[in-house]
């Protein structure tokens, strides 16, 4: 027995508009997820994309939708609640579709008088990380950190004020120096 899908609903810009508020109900959005969010619910529409693009002209003029507001609201909350570095934040921005711009501008703002190493201990210890035994132990919270969006340079602070053997952190920066870069945020993106 084969079962009928129900037919896709035909929305109105109004119906669109009442969608949008409910999806911004329930969280925080930036204007480029929105539109990934409206777009598959008028493609099969003549004039989805024009639904699309004028409800968020008219959330953005109703200040629902900002995204300079939601870079700097959502990098402080990474940052003070999740204790996460400035390089995640960026990447997490940018894959919310914010502009390269507005992203600087948001990270500046938040990370400016951080102490990164002190931010990297935190985040540790909001973790659960206890002092690593041996060069396994060290390796696994070099990468954690470096996933957590801290520099290599804070990481390997971090491991020194552990009292790191030499040889081992050497040995760790030569791992770290392999990696590939991660690019930055080019300033007209």
């Amino acid at each position: 027995m084969s079962f009928k899908r129900a037919a896709k609903k035909d929305y109105t810009e109004e119906s669109l508009y009442e969608y949008a508020i409910g999806a911004l109900g329930r969280r925080m959005r930036s204007v480029a997820e929105l539109k990934r969010l409206m777009r598959p619910k008028v493609s099969h529409q003549d004039d989805g994309d024009r639904m699309v693009e004028a409800v968020v002209e008219r959330l953005k003029q109703q200040k629902y939708l900002n995204d300079t507001r939601y870079a700097e609201t959502y990098s402080n909350y990474r940052k003070e609640n999740e204790k996460f570095g400035k390089l995640r934040v960026m990447n997490d921005l940018r894959s919310r579709g914010i502009h390269g711009d507005v992203i600087n501008k948001a990270i500046g703002t938040t990370y400016a008088d951080t102490d990164e190493v002190e931010l990297a201990r935190k985040f540790l210890d909001r973790k659960r990380v206890k002092h690593p035994e041996g060069q396994k132990d060290f390796a696994r919270i070099v990468r954690l950190l470096l996933r957590a969006g801290f520099s290599s340079r804070s990481a390997f602070r971090v491991l020194n004020q552990w009292k790191v053997e030499p040889e081992v952190l050497s040995a760790l920066e030569a791992e770290v120096a392999e990696m590939p870069a991660k690019p930055e945020i080019a300033e007209n993106e």
